[in-house]
């Protein structure tokens, strides 16, 4: 089975100096990074995310973008926002592309957590030219950590206000970000603010704000600890490929509890090669007991659609509580049993005790 979804990691270098991040301090060799010219490789799939460090950084980008743009019909690029210029000269270019400009809260907590002042003015004047220009797929990217999920709920009123789309996070640890410490530490005051969040998105009238609000339960449970909702595909759905070529299935590996390759794209003369490989398959073996319950939209994503019975039917439900003037439980979290592996995505076991049990009826339904 092929991948749908993929994101290319154009560079590790960046000009920002994120406090939850500090890939900027590993910037890669430009003169190493991949080039254009062997993301050729790709197979035909959905989605490309372009990300990095800071993917502007690259004087090639537009090359790179047209070679995703011939094996998918949609690309986004996350970025800081910080390079106005040539964010505008791409969208000029391929005015279908996607943009997220990674905002962490209001100006002040923004420039204060991203480490550079002038960040916030950057990243919305880049946000007001691209829907001036009428780009239509732009939004904020905001990445939730310790005391900015007041901040958060402040962007998705203003991302409304501008009609511009409004993706969360909560910041992970990870070989990718280099961070080990990157905790939620006030998680009453972090999990209700998200509560505040979801109430509010399932009481917009598009459907795809009621499935964030669901994406969103799921970085509730994440940040209490719990066991991951929904099953990791990661290294079949989707993969990642850092800056000099390596294939990873996610961008959550830590050396500490496990951190394989799937091989490098410079070695092989087809992804089908590579992707078939008795290393891929390892890896993907590893994924299927994988520990750690990481929530991020490239990995959640992918298996919300595949298992779209169960967020619609906690949708469904929602909505209905939302129309009935009713709170989102958040206290009673689902997990959907539908046959992983019981050791996946449970922090409890990997930390020497019994796979976690489930605190929901769905836990005994399988797909069939």
């Amino acid at each position: 089975m092929y991948p749908t979804d993929v994101s290319v990691i154009t560079t590790y270098r960046c000009q920002m100096r994120c406090q939850m991040c500090n890939i900027w301090q590993y910037p890669t060799d430009p003169k190493k990074e991949i080039r254009p010219k062997e993301l050729e490789i790709l197979p035909k799939l959905k989605f490309v995310n372009l990300t990095g460090g800071e993917p502007f950084q690259r004087l090639d980008l537009e090359d790179i973008v047209a070679v995703c743009f011939d094996k998918a019909p949609r690309v986004v690029i996350s970025t800081s926002g910080w390079h106005v210029d040539r964010i505008i000269h791409l969208a000029e270019r391929f005015p279908n592309i996607g943009i997220r400009i990674s905002i962490e809260g209001l100006s002040q907590k923004n420039d204060e957590l991203r480490g550079r002042p002038g960040g916030f003015d950057r990243g919305l004047k880049t946000l007001l030219t691209l829907r001036e220009m009428g780009i239509k797929d732009i939004g904020f990217g905001c990445t939730v950590s310790n005391n900015n999920s007041r901040d958060m709920l402040a962007l998705y009123q203003l991302s409304k206000a501008l009609r511009l789309e409004f993706a969360t996070a909560a910041f992970h640890n990870s070989y990718y970000f280099h961070k080990s410490d990157n905790e939620i530490t006030n998680k009453d005051i972090v999990c209700a603010d998200f509560q505040n969040l979801i109430e509010q998105l399932l009481r917009e009238k598009h459907p795809k704000a009621w499935f964030r609000a669901f994406f969103n339960l799921g970085l509730i449970n994440y940040i209490r600890g719990g066991k991951r909702m929904l099953p990791c595909e990661a290294g079949s759905t989707n993969f990642f490929i850092e800056p000099y070529g390596e294939v990873y299935p996610c961008n959550g590996l830590e050396a500490a509890i496990w951190k394989e390759s799937m091989g490098n794209i410079r070695d092989y003369t087809s992804f089908d090669e590579l992707w078939n490989s008795e290393q891929a398959q390892k890896v993907r073996s590893l994924v299927r007991t994988c520990p750690k319950n990481c929530w991020m939209v490239g990995t959640a994503a992918p298996v919300m659609n595949k298992y779209i019975q169960y967020p619609l039917k906690w949708v469904l439900q929602n909505k209905l509580r939302s129309l009935r003037g009713k709170s989102v439980c958040i206290d009673k979290i689902p997990y959907y049993n539908v046959g992983q592996d019981p050791k996946q995505g449970d922090l409890d076991y990997s930390r020497g005790g019994v796979p976690s049990a489930c605190s929901d009826v769905q836990n005994d339904e399988k797909l069939k």
